[in-house]
């Protein structure tokens, strides 16, 4: 139950008075979920059927602002994801710099990473990391970056330290990080569950 109320847009201290336990004892358990998630994020690797539409293995990039602490601390998630599969491939969090995009790229799934399209809003970061030819940088308008972009309204409904006006944000950067992998990791389980 306490796994279930973690990924609803609850306070913490909701949390508490509605399973009547802690918030000491709540952010230790969160902390020990949130370091056993996987690093792969659940994400389904490429069917054998799908290798055979290599030339159309699409995939989309966007960054979304954040903030830690006070809206002067804006750290930026940024999102790979697979519109066919509906999977998130990797997401990052840092600032809007090419190095922030480096890190993003670097946790795409190496069969993406080899062979996918990667259409992307036209950001200067982008530019010199997506492989040459690959990808492919589109008005937001042009419905490329639909997926993605859809993506990021559960993400801030459903997390409530990404919700623009709000008093449930995060403290500190792993707590951030924490709870949007958490709602990642669960969001590729329900896709693959459902597939």
């Amino acid at each position: 139950m306490t796994r279930k109320l973690v990924l609803e847009r609850l306070s913490l201290r909701g949390i508490c008075r509605v399973l009547s336990i802690s918030l000491e004892w709540l952010w230790q358990f969160i902390a020990e979920v949130y370091d056993h998630l996987p690093d792969d994020l659940y994400v389904r690797p490429l069917s054998p059927d799908r290798r055979l539409q290599l030339l159309r293995l699409e995939a989309e990039a966007d960054e979304l602002w954040s903030f830690v602490g006070s809206k002067a601390n804006k750290p930026w998630v940024w999102l790979a994801f697979d519109p066919a599969t509906r999977q998130v491939l990797a997401f990052y969090v840092g600032d809007r710099s090419r190095q922030s995009a480096r890190q993003l790229w670097r946790r795409i799934p190496a069969a993406s990473r080899e062979r996918a399209t990667f259409y992307t809003d036209d950001w200067e970061a982008d530019k010199g990391v997506l492989p040459a030819g690959r990808p492919e940088v589109c008005a937001k308008g042009s419905g490329r970056t639909n997926a993605v972009e859809r993506f990021n309204c559960p993400l801030r409904q459903r997390v409530s330290r990404l919700v623009r006006d709000v008093l449930s944000f995060s403290k500190k950067l792993a707590n951030h990080i924490g709870a949007i992998k958490y709602f990642i990791c669960h969001y590729n389980q329900e896709v693959l569950r459902h597939a």
